[in-house]
């Protein structure tokens, strides 16, 4: 299997699992700038872990905008043609330093740390380490791909947290790939590879070390829409779209092979294959002036410099490239505030946190939202 991989990789493939225990590899790569080719492993018994109502529980279909993105949220403030809030985290590429099929971490994480920067209500936002999944999340995936799911079930259940960035940069990395210098990088699942700082130049007698007591985050629930859940499709649009509209970002996936050389405007080729080869985030919606046709606005993890700057819109409604199908969520548990630094003696050493309100404990949030669109200032 370790062979096969390696071939497959070497010809520029891509392999994606939303939710896996085992996998294979087939097809032929593409001549595309994004080779693509992967197959959809059953998601099996992992549909999540939550007990909160979901947002299309109390939010109706007719209840929500024509048009909605977290990168332009209205606010009361808001004047004249101000552009609205970006609640939305950094725009990353995962291909570098080098190649790295890591779009099912990239999707998790920042959807996830979109939702911290949500509930904090646009303070500085806080990043969280996709190089800490690749070093331990090994049961969620690596640079020859992964799951969305199996991401947060990972944080939760197997971890307990993910620690913010400054912890560990991305290196594009796992223990499965030879990619540039992946070879010669330990990622190996040690406390070093959780958290680590160096004090000064190896010719200076520096050191690195451990972090033990690291600011981090934590996933309070996470759960997926399957399009095989709801009686109609419109249903399963009308979940994705209030799940987005109360929480944040969601994760998504499809087939990536039509993105390849998508260079602005609404994706809409329905001659695309389905099966899913990549993961993106959906963080909002709209509606064509012209053409009156709704689509997703979606952030890939292919870098600013592709697509419209980072994005791309795709067609709603008929499943293009199979993005209508399952979208995986999570709400954050709590996430450090301020990392208090040990005194000489061991003592005063410990994070504060604090813990985040669901929407869906308190949904008068989200119909304080929803009034704000609806009277149309806009």
């Amino acid at each position: 299997m370790t062979i096969n991989l390696l071939n497959a990789f070497a010809r520029g493939l891509l392999w994606l699992v939303f939710a896996t225990g085992s996998f294979s590899v087939t097809g032929i790569a593409t001549t595309s700038v994004f080779p693509l080719h992967s197959e959809l492993i059953d998601d099996g018994h992992v549909k999540g872990d939550y007990t909160k109502p979901l947002p299309y529980s109390y939010i109706r279909p007719s209840d929500l905008p024509e048009t909605f993105h977290w990168d332009n949220v209205l606010t009361k403030e808001r004047n004249g043609d101000d552009k609205g809030r970006s609640y939305l985290t950094r725009l990353l590429n995962q291909h570098i330093p080098q190649y790295c099929g890591s779009c099912w971490a990239h999707a998790a994480i920042s959807t996830l740390q979109d939702r911290i920067k949500i509930f904090r209500q646009g303070a500085e936002e806080i990043n969280l380490s996709i190089q800490y999944i690749l070093n331990c999340g090994r049961s969620a995936g690596s640079c020859h791909g992964g799951s969305i799911l199996k991401t947060y079930q990972f944080i939760k259940e197997e971890s307990g947290f993910i620690p913010f960035e400054t912890c560990q940069p991305y290196l594009a990395c796992s223990f499965d790939s030879d990619e540039g210098f992946c070879p010669h990088v330990d990622t190996s699942c040690t406390p070093f590879n959780t958290c680590r700082t160096c004090d000064t130049f190896e010719e200076n007698g520096g050191t690195c070390r451990e972090i033990d007591i690291m600011p981090n985050a934590t996933v309070a629930e996470y759960g997926v829409y399957d399009r095989d859940d709801f009686e109609h499709l419109e249903d399963f649009i009308h979940a994705v779209k209030a799940e987005i509209f109360a929480r944040g970002p969601i994760g998504a996936v499809l087939n990536g092979h039509g993105l390849a050389n998508y260079t602005g405007g609404i994706y809409d080729d329905p001659t695309q294959p389905t099966n899913h080869t990549h993961a993106v985030s959906i963080s909002g919606w709209g509606t064509d002036p012209q053409s009156g046709k709704e689509y997703w606005i979606v952030r890939n993890s292919w870098g600013a410099y592709w697509g419209e700057l980072g994005f791309f819109r795709i067609r709603m409604g008929t499943n293009i490239l199979g993005i209508e199908e399952k979208c995986a969520w999570a709400t954050p548990g709590s996430f450090t505030t301020v990392n208090y630094p040990c005194d000489e003696d061991g003592g005063n050493c410990g994070p504060v946190t604090k813990t985040y309100l669901d929407p869906s404990d308190d949904v008068t949030i989200v119909m304080k939202r929803l009034r704000l669109y609806q009277v149309g200032d806009l």
